[in-house]
């Protein structure tokens, strides 16, 4: 569809007084770029830049959100950037006016406002407040593109939707927190609650009976600017193209929801087409989870409709869960300020129970973790602790359920003959299951990524959804002690063959700090009985089945190298004294990890302060 035009009235310059390249400048100003500028609207999905075209314009992405995209000599895509509102392209490339190989699409229905290249320097010239405006504005992009600063943004503007009226005082402690960390918010609601905020922004959206229309709602955002962020606190719009219209506004949207009431949400999204208008990325569920419930319902269509979604608990924590329920307003606060911590959790047998300790350690000193990517063993305790599970409880459950039987501790190498019986008998599953049920992993209270490999197509697969329980014997599935676990056209075993340390993993979903856990990065020289200085006649062959484990361990020692590049961070427990079969001793080995994490606490907490120093006031 061909980009609809839209009149240069007072609605642009509304927009434009929401923009960060034109915040603050004069009306004078505003009212002449509106006049000669052009302005488009694009649905989700056309095309705004061809490759190969020259770029001519400076073009102000006004609302909505646009895909770049390099092709090469050969047609293919390779991601550039995601340009968002307040964001523009063309400043620099504008005055080559040469064909340039990006190819830009609206992810949603965007709007841009357009300016030839030579008429915006010639503004600059004509108004000294617009140009040192737009070279201050661009510094500071580039400072946070370049440099990933946390560098102030212009307002952001957040719809908060409520199903219920249960869930209004969540939002009351949001921007409690966000008033904490020092932000200027203003709030547009249909309740009265918030007037008696302190140092809260508040207009009603409600005029008698009459509702506040979009563009009175622009005017008043436009009348903010000096804000760091805009809330509409609302209950749901009946009128299906109002709440388009409002969509359409809001930088992102927050649904905050009961599980009771998820078919109602459902419906009101089906009634705006959020899929077909390609609004997805910006939707984002808030769980208000019921009492003594650490999990959401299963809701398979929000794969299509959300982009990712937080669960709150306001029910005393008691064992096995731990303080991960507790913690999910912060996870909401870490998002809306651009905060992503990641933790890569890597592959080592019962070396791996060490990344309990380094969990429960981050967790007792205020590092709130938002994301969890897992391989192996990593994936099997990254996939408890996001599930909720206590890190000392989980270590005390793997010690017992994996503790040897009396007779094969007395035997040579019994560990090793224990754990192909417990491949080989099916028993890992109904283990898992005790704590797990049938969770999948969009329930679990953390987005995590357990990584498998698929032997078919010969690549790492990464898991999103399905059953956790699943997630992790695929990726604990070792082999020749085991078969491959063939489903939906795919054979799939342990992810360590691939990729070990998911570090990168997590930095393609979007988190800015990398904390990476290797527990094979230390490796003892010594393969048996055997060592380096062992005399050729008084060495021993090893078992087949000591052969194949030693054989991973190397390979994960080999490939941890290429994981830690992604990483921000990295911990590295010496477990190095701990067989691989040695899960009876998880309590000692998670020990392991505490400590090591603990040593390096100053430095991961002089790091995050850089990132956010609001959230993360304790710098050494």
């Amino acid at each position: 569809m061909a980009p609809q035009l839209r009149d240069s009235s007072t609605e642009v310059v509304q927009l434009l007084k929401m923009h960060a390249y034109f915040r603050g400048v004069s009306d004078e100003a505003l009212r002449e770029i509106a006049s000669i500028a052009e302005v488009a609207h694009y649905d989700a999905g056309v095309v705004v830049h061809e490759a190969g075209q020259a770029l001519t314009t400076v073009c102000f992405v006004l609302t909505g959100r646009i895909k770049a995209v390099r092709v090469d000599s050969e047609g293919r895509e390779h991601f550039f950037r995601i340009f968002e509102r307040d964001e523009q392209y063309g400043m620099v490339l504008g005055s080559v006016a040469e064909p340039i190989p990006v190819r830009a699409v609206a992810l949603e229905p965007t709007t841009i406002l357009s300016l030839d290249y030579e008429q915006s320097m010639e503004l600059t010239l004509k108004y000294a407040d617009l140009r040192r405006h737009w070279l201050n504005t661009y510094a500071r992009s580039m400072q946070r593109h370049y440099f990933e600063t946390s560098a102030s943004r212009t307002t952001s503007f957040i719809a908060v939707v409520h199903e219920s009226h249960q869930t209004r005082h969540l939002a009351v402690k949001l921007i409690e927190r966000l008033r904490e960390l020092g932000e200027d918010i203003g709030v547009l609601s249909d309740t009265e609650t918030w007037r008696s905020m302190s140092g809260v922004r508040f207009r009603s959206l409600l005029e008698g009976d009459r509702r506040l229309d979009v563009t009175e709602i622009r005017q008043q955002l436009a009348e903010w600017h000096t804000a760091n962020r805009v809330v509409m606190d609302i209950r749901p719009d009946p009128d299906p193209v109002r709440a388009a219209r409002i969509m359409e506004t809001a930088d992102r949207v927050l649904v905050f929801v009961r599980p009771r009431d998820i078919e109602s949400v459902l419906q009101r999204m089906r009634a705006i087409d959020v899929q077909a208008r390609g609004w997805r990325d910006k939707i984002n569920i808030v769980w208000l989870l019921d009492p003594g419930s650490n999990v959401p319902p299963a809701v398979p269509q929000f794969r299509h409709l959300v982009a990712r979604d937080f669960k709150i608990s306001e029910s005393p924590v008691q064992l096995p869960w731990g303080h991960l329920l507790a913690n999910g307003m912060e996870r909401l606060v870490h998002f809306l300020r651009g905060v992503q911590i990641g933790v890569a959790l890597g592959g080592g047998a019962a070396r791996g129970l060490a990344h309990l300790g380094v969990l429960k350690a981050l967790e007792q000193h205020g590092i709130v973790v938002d994301m969890v990517a897992g391989t192996s063993s990593g994936a099997m305790t990254g996939v408890l602790y996001s599930a909720g599970l206590d890190s000392d409880y989980s270590a005390r459950a793997f010690a017992n359920d994996l503790k040897l039987p009396w007779l094969l501790r007395r035997l040579p190498n019994g560990g090793y003959w224990y754990l192909l019986y417990k491949y080989r008998r099916g028993h890992f599953e109904p283990m898992l299951r005790r704590y797990l049920k049938n969770w999948t992993l969009e329930q679990l209270l953390l987005p995590c990524y357990p990584v498998t490999v698929d032997l078919i197509s010969g690549k790492a697969v990464i898991r999103e959804e399905g059953e956790a329980g699943h997630g992790i014997l695929e990726s604990i599935n070792l082999p020749v002690l085991a078969k491959p676990i063939c489903r939906n056209g795919q054979a799939l075993i342990d992810g360590a063959l691939m990729n070990n340390l998911p570090a990168d993993v997590l930095v393609s979903r979007g988190c800015n700090f990398v904390i990476a856990v290797p527990v094979t990065a230390t490796i003892e020289h010594r393969f048996g009985q055997n060592h380096p200085l062992t005399p050729t006649p008084n060495m021993k062959a090893p078992s087949a089945i000591q052969t194949i484990l030693r054989s991973l361990l190397v390979q994960s020692h080999n490939l941890n190298f290429v994981g830690v590049r992604s990483a921000d961070v990295v911990i590295q427990p010496d477990v190095t004294g701990f067989d691989l079969t040695e899960f009876m001793r998880a309590k000692e080995i998670a020990a392991v990890g505490e400590q090591t994490t603990l040593s390096q606490l100053p430095n991961i907490k002089k790091l995050l302060h850089r990132l956010d120093p609001q959230i993360f006031k304790e710098a050494p």
